[in-house]
């Protein structure tokens, strides 16, 4: 959901050593790509030079990640985010659990700045990664719609749960993407409370 650098293995006492392992390859693998990227672009950079900076094999970047483009995408919020979620108070209002939810993202999130910028220009400049965003998004919202699903006793398959998850994950993205095309000088949480707001009481008409 976040565009963030991985959840720290410390915020995550629950993992096992197995899982832990696997967050430190991802890390490798991320950070090796986007060194790559800055030194020489998107397209230059490719999944052999990513091994070789991140001192693992070819085969086991694509284990961790089918394609570069999930490279750039991926993190590791979306299943701890939707379990947080779903232990919340059962009467709470749903937007109030998802303003928990989502600030607690920001909260965990060791953003990198300047990563961030980085993969918002991908998102906007390379057609592949722009591609592979809108299916990440959809895996993501079939997640989410679990969840929505669950709180409110409907199907996840309704209309109305799927058009309901699609918007607050493209709100998501919109925040992001406006945040970094602004140069970073908004406070993400405060960008977040403006966009469930839009979300939960609706577009107010500009004043004149």
């Amino acid at each position: 959901m976040t565009p963030a650098r991985p959840l720290p293995l410390t915020d995550a006492p629950q993992l096992g050593l197995r899982e832990r392992k696997k967050i430190k390859t991802r890390t490798a693998i991320r950070d090796a790509t986007y060194a790559l990227i800055e030194e020489q672009g998107y397209e230059a950079t490719t999944v052999e030079q990513i091994a070789e900076r991140a001192e693992v094999s070819p085969s086991t970047v694509f284990r961790y990640f089918p394609t570069k483009e999930d490279i750039v995408l991926t993190d590791e919020y979306d299943p701890v985010m939707l379990e947080e979620l779903r232990a919340r108070p059962e009467g709470e209002p749903w937007m109030e659990s998802v303003r928990y939810i989502l600030h607690r993202a920001l909260d965990l999130s060791d953003i990198d700045y300047e990563i961030t910028r980085l993969r918002a220009h991908l998102m906007i400049q390379v057609p592949a990664v722009r591609a592979r965003m809108m299916e990440s998004n959809a895996v993501t919202g079939r997640l989410l719609a679990g969840a929505i699903a669950e709180r409110t006793g409907r199907d996840a398959d309704d209309l109305e749960v799927r058009v309901y998850t699609m918007s607050l994950i493209g709100g998501l993205t919109e925040i992001y993407q406006y945040w970094a095309e602004n140069g970073m000088q908004d406070d993400l949480h405060a960008l977040l409370d403006r966009a469930l707001h839009v979300m939960d009481h609706g577009l107010p008409t500009k004043n004149t």
